[in-house]
């Protein structure tokens, strides 16, 4: 029998487990299944939706092994996209950012790839990500790290009309992502937003370049990386997400993970942090909102320097502290400790509104030292 194109990576089967095991409730989202090819599902709004509906396509007995190749690395951008602004996204940043691209030297096979991946900046967010800021987003740079991954292949193929392609999609978003960076510094109430912003465009310049760590470092290749590095560097956001102690803050969230709880609903999928008193208030309504607490409060103590959690906490306290003296009698006696802590109950109690004034005077003062 002949090597099925993921044979190496990881099954189709366990990809859609692992979608529906961090985000069950895009069960109730997906269309019907409809006949054809992955790669051709991805040209709508919807278009990730569609392919998990038909992942099974990918078994149709008469697809040849680039074809095949084609179909996963439309189901593993799909599921990426579904999952990634969940709290245990898929593991397949390697192989839309190189192994899908290494796998094969036939442009022909690449090209609608490369045109999948292009597409797919149009996919919708709504119902997967709260993390959003004025239209920027993480998945803007986890497209970007697709297409990055597809540029540098199509240049060392000699396929330069879709190398220039690639590039200038970047590019454009590149642009776009500092205008809104610009004009958001420019507003008098901006620095919430301009903070959120900071850290998007921080992990983003970090997909691109990770986009690119795939590339063969030859004569040809490493002036556009360095171009690509320069031109997508975004100093000053950089410069803020450092200065204010967003880089505290981390983006994996690994003590939220074992919370199923949190995982039943996107009303419960977690923002951007450290603003996160909003969300606080919303988990304190779940049956299961001592596991939660539990696990912001570990979290508060394993991840050093962050604010988020402690956000999240006097956010659920807000809400009732009834309720949150009710969550807080049933987590074990050692968390319970944890959480009358001196120094846990100070944070904790630090008004959202001196905290958000705080958070305002560092981005002011961070753009006037790069500015002034």
């Amino acid at each position: 029998m002949p090597r099925e194109a993921w044979a190496q990576w990881i099954s189709p089967e366990t990809l859609l487990f692992q979608v529906y095991n961090t985000a069950p409730y895009l069960r109730d989202r997906v269309p019907a299944s409809e006949p054809g090819r992955l790669i051709e599902m991805g040209a709508t709004p919807d278009g990730f939706l569609r392919i998990l509906s038909s992942w099974e396509n990918i078994r149709r007995g008469d697809l040849q092994h680039g074809e095949q190749l084609q179909d996963y690395f439309a189901l593993c951008l799909a599921c990426h996209h579904a999952t990634v602004a969940t709290y245990v996204p898929t593991d397949v940043d390697t192989k839309i950012r190189g192994m899908a691209w290494r796998e094969t030297s036939d442009v022909e096979v690449l090209k609608p790839m490369l045109r999948f991946a292009l597409g797919a900046r149009a996919w919708t967010e709504q119902g997967i990500s709260t993390r959003a800021v004025r239209g920027v987003s993480g998945h803007n740079g986890e497209h970007w790290s697709a297409i990055a991954g597809g540029l540098g292949r199509m240049l060392e193929l000699g396929d330069n009309a879709s190398a220039e392609e690639a590039q200038a999609a970047i590019e454009a978003e590149i642009d776009r992502e500092q205008a809104v960076f610009d004009q958001t510094a420019a507003e008098r109430d901006g620095e919430l937003d301009l903070l959120r912003l900071a850290m998007t465009l921080s992990h983003n310049r970090g997909d691109l370049t990770q986009g690119m760590g795939f590339w063969k470092k030859t004569p040809v290749m490493l002036p556009l990386m360095e171009h690509l590095s320069t031109r997508g560097r975004f100093d000053l956001a950089v410069r803020m997400y450092q200065d204010t102690g967003l880089s505290a803050e981390g983006h994996r969230h690994y003590p939220l993970r074992p919370v199923k709880a949190l995982r039943r609903s996107p009303a419960t999928l977690l923002p951007l942090c450290p603003f996160l008193d909003d969300w606080g208030s919303v988990v304190a309504g779940l049956e299961e909102s001592d596991e939660v607490l539990a696990a912001l409060v570990i979290g508060c103590q394993k991840l050093k320097g962050q604010q988020g959690y402690y956000r999240a906490i006097a956010g659920m306290y807000a809400a009732s502290s009834g309720a949150f003296d009710r969550a807080a009698s049933r987590m074990p006696s050692a968390t319970q400790r944890l959480l009358r802590s001196a120094e846990m109950r100070k944070l904790i109690n630090v008004p959202r509104v001196s905290f958000e004034s705080m958070m305002r005077k560092r981005a002011r003062a961070s753009l006037d030292r790069r500015t002034g």
